[in-house]
């Protein structure tokens, strides 16, 4: 297996992480493929900025594949986010699950994605024609009200 780096400054292609993850004795192969909207939270989006302490956040993405791997070991999870600007319809993030069962599929993509999402630390920045909003984390859970032209 190749060494698969966590960011990516270039596009996302997922087709290279399903090919990776895919073993003869698998039975199930589950994505997920996170898109760029054109809104959020009532606002229109027109691109956003994806930024991230690279070291810090590859490292949490490694602890996160560590704990894939412990809690569903006959899966293999692959993940890769992107960071820097991004258009409406570019892929921000990919997580691909390959199991011997669709079940372990599943649940190890899902637990991939969220995952990261919870802890991770990437940040997000909104443009839109109201200016730019700061989305903290991943999860987008929390917005940072400084708007800017």
């Amino acid at each position: 297996m190749f060494f698969v780096p966590f960011l990516s400054a270039e596009p996302i292609d997922p087709a290279p992480l399903l090919s990776e993850a895919r073993r003869a004795e698998d039975g199930g192969l589950a994505l997920f493929v996170g898109v760029v909207r054109n809104h959020n939270d009532g606002r229109k989006v027109d691109r956003l900025e994806y930024e991230a302490y690279g070291p810090m956040a590859e490292k949490e993405m490694a602890r996160i594949a560590e704990r894939l791997r412990a809690r569903h070991p006959e899966a293999r999870v692959l993940m890769k986010h992107r960071v820097g600007s991004l258009d409406i319809g570019d892929v921000a993030v990919v997580v691909v699950a390959s199991a011997p069962h669709r079940e372990e599929a599943f649940a190890a993509c899902r637990e991939g994605i969220e995952a990261i999402k919870a802890t991770v630390p990437i940040w997000k920045k909104e443009f839109g024609p109201g200016g730019a909003v700061w989305i903290e984390g991943c999860a987008g859970s929390h917005v940072h009200t400084h708007e800017s032209d």
